[in-house]
């Protein structure tokens, strides 16, 4: 795991990796404003629709605008993975030609409908998971006992199997996969366990999706030679 956040730190000036990185960020800030301006254009409408005067209207769309920051918080590992997935092969890529360029001559290339597939399923299985368990987390809070606990150990399964396959999907057949999830558990989940925590620490949080990635690839092409 060491070796992998070495070598991935190592290559974030790739040119590549750079442009992935910058890409997926002003995707992922789009989509947050996005979701700023419909809430807020949605409460200010409804405000005009009930008769309520144009200030409080304002404050009223204040207030959605500041759920939206909170939303996109919650929401950002989520969103960020998602988005970041669309654009991943790129990383991976950039990985093994430095790497393994072995491996990378018979790789399949993931078209950027799988990837955008792979970071949608990725990001509803984060959100529908963690709201499934928001009760759980509630009744730790109130008790004081093993809510974070319980977070990083669910998201990092989440987010390592998640960065795990997309790794996978270039190398291992569609029929295999199940196979091969079988595999390396105790790797990927400690991958997602470090992602989860970059996740949690300001700056970082914005390379967490890109290490996560190139960490990932280490791991498996690793994982397949020893």
């Amino acid at each position: 795991m060491l070796r992998a956040l070495l070598l991935s730190l190592g290559q974030l000036g790739d040119r590549k990796i750079v442009a992935v990185f910058l890409k997926s960020l002003a995707l992922t800030v789009v989509l947050i404003a996005a979701l700023g301006v419909a809430l807020w254009y949605g409460a200010t409408q409804a405000a005009a629709d009930w008769g309520w005067d144009p200030a409080a209207g304002g404050v009223l769309g204040a207030v959605a605008l500041l759920a939206a920051f909170g939303i996109s918080w919650l929401l950002f590992r989520a969103i960020a993975i998602a988005v970041m997935m669309a654009f991943a092969d790129d990383v991976v890529v950039a990985v093994e030609a430095r790497h393994y360029p072995a491996a990378l001559e018979t790789a399949r290339s993931v078209s950027a409908a799988r990837g955008i597939g792979l970071g949608l399923r990725s990001a509803a299985r984060a959100i529908l998971v963690n709201l499934a368990l928001a009760p759980v987390y509630v009744a730790l809070l109130v008790t004081g006992v093993g809510t974070w606990l319980l977070f990083f150990l669910v998201n990092g399964w989440l987010l390592g199997r998640d960065l795990g396959e997309l790794v996978a999907a270039r190398h291992v057949p569609p029929a295999l996969m199940r196979d091969w999830r079988k595999t390396g558990a105790v790797d990927r989940f400690a991958l997602g366990v470090a992602g989860t925590a970059l996740f949690m620490v300001p700056i970082a949080n914005l390379f967490a999706p890109i290490l996560g990635a190139a960490m990932a690839t280490h791991l498996f092409h690793s994982g397949r030679t020893t």
